[in-house]
């Protein structure tokens, strides 16, 4: 306990450290989260900026009338820590006095002081600036914090570089329609929609690269799945021996951020009932054999032999954790008619790739394998797909100047954060969504 000259701390305090101060008073700052009228008392929960603190109001002690206080307002209290057995905090805040520094002009529109915002999809998302003041719906983004603070603590461990590249490119990393196009100063330019050439050329600089940024896709796609906006953690690796380095580094990497989390997230992982899942091994499996799996288990007939239906890819993971009890699966080998033209083919089967996709309860979060490192194989692979190789000079100088064997990765992180949730709407994941629909709050 901290013993401070007068028991009066001056200073505001933050939630986190209230029990530090039992016996003294001290001074606290918040919004009006709820206020709860008894006879003859009231809590008042405060919103702090991690926690509610519920604070106890009585006239025997309150130097101030409680109807000058309203829902969301901003104030500064003075309070007296008093121990409480029967809190469990195991301390109660009782109020003395309150100075309010905003009142709301209006009511609010929607009602976001209950365990959840029971509205409608759109009106959670039409009204995010305040439906995001929701202690459980402001959690999701808190726990978002503590999956990108894990990702980047591991691979600074493993002596990864973070670095930024540009969001406006000449050409799209992925290829196909599905890029935006903008005028830029007379000409034609693109959002990105990968950092996938800047991080193999970062590569050549400093081996092991990562980077935590936005990602767009001019895809029409109006599903539980797609945003047209989120947020990509991307890797790249360098001398790899093979792309299961790369599935290795994954899974090593997940390991971490489940340990992060449950040791500096509890509150939030309490707070949203989340239920880590074990990432002690992740299985793996090839496509064309998992396509197999689905259809004899469930005997479906294959439509598509070059890429998962949604369905499957939910029917999959069914399988997978029924029989190991993961929820993770690798998926190996795509058909190189699906991947990218960087993706490196396999040498004892040139249809398939040494690439990956990572299946979380259900849904695709990672897409990843080894690149093409070699300039003459990967012109011709460029020419075999009618390719312009002249437009991609500023991609192949690293090529042309050598370049290691490398492979990497890039992870949804809006898709990840809501199947930890264990729910399916990535919008639900996503601060302010950017669909087909959607460009505003």
């Amino acid at each position: 306990m901290k013993m401070l000259q007068g028991n009066i701390v001056n200073k505001t305090i933050e939630a986190e450290e209230i029990e530090n101060y039992i016996g003294q008073k001290i001074k606290i700052h918040g919004s009006i989260y709820k206020i709860r009228k008894m006879s003859g008392f009231a809590f008042v929960l405060l919103r702090t900026k991690r926690k509610i603190v519920q604070c106890v109001y009585n006239e025997e002690f309150s130097q101030f009338d409680l109807n000058l206080l309203k829902e969301e307002s901003s104030v500064y209290v003075t309070a007296n820590v008093v121990k409480e057995e029967r809190s469990k905090t195991g301390w109660e805040l009782r109020i003395l006095e309150a100075k309010v520094l905003s009142m709301p002009q209006e009511e609010l529109p929607i009602v976001i002081n209950n365990k959840i915002v029971d509205t409608s999809m759109e009106n959670l998302l039409d009204f995010r600036p305040i439906t995001l003041r929701n202690e459980k719906e402001r959690a999701i983004f808190k726990l978002q914090e503590g999956i990108c603070n894990g990702f980047r603590t591991f691979l600074l461990g493993q002596k990864f570089t973070e670095i930024h590249t540009p969001k406006i490119v000449y050409a799209g990393a992925e290829g196909g329609a599905n890029i935006f196009k903008l005028d830029y100063f007379g000409k034609e330019a693109y959002l990105a929609q990968s950092p996938q050439f800047y991080k193999q050329m970062m590569v050549g600089v400093f081996e092991r690269v990562f980077e935590i940024a936005p990602v767009f896709r001019a895809e029409k796609h109006d599903t539980s799945r797609h945003l047209n906006e989120y947020t990509s953690v991307d890797f790249e690796m360098g001398y790899i021996e093979s792309f299961e380095d790369i599935m290795e580094m994954e899974t090593k990497m997940l390991q971490f951020i489940m340990d992060y989390l449950q040791e500096t997230y509890s509150y939030e992982l309490e707070l949203l009932k989340v239920a880590l899942p074990d990432v002690a091994e992740i299985p793996s499996i090839k496509f064309k054999e998992a396509k197999e799996l689905i259809s004899k288990e469930y005997k479906r007939e294959i439509k598509d032999f070059d890429d998962f239906e949604p369905e499957e890819e939910k029917l999959l993971s069914k399988i997978i954790e029924k029989n190991t009890g993961s929820h993770f699966v690798f998926v190996t080998h795509y058909p190189s008619k699906k991947r990218p033209f960087y993706a490196k083919e396999d040498r004892n089967n040139q249809e398939e790739t040494l690439s990956f996709d990572l299946l979380f309860r259900g849904l695709e979060i990672t897409t990843g394998g080894q690149r093409i490192h070699d300039y003459n194989e990967q012109v011709e692979k460029m020419k075999k797909r009618q390719m312009t190789v002249e437009l991609f000079e500023s991609y192949l100088m690293m090529h042309k100047y050598g370049m290691p064997p490398h492979g990497g990765l890039g992870l949804g992180l809006e898709r990840f954060t809501i199947k930890l949730l264990n729910q399916d709407n990535v919008r639900l994941a996503t601060l302010f969504p950017r669909d087909i629909h959607r460009v505003t709050p």
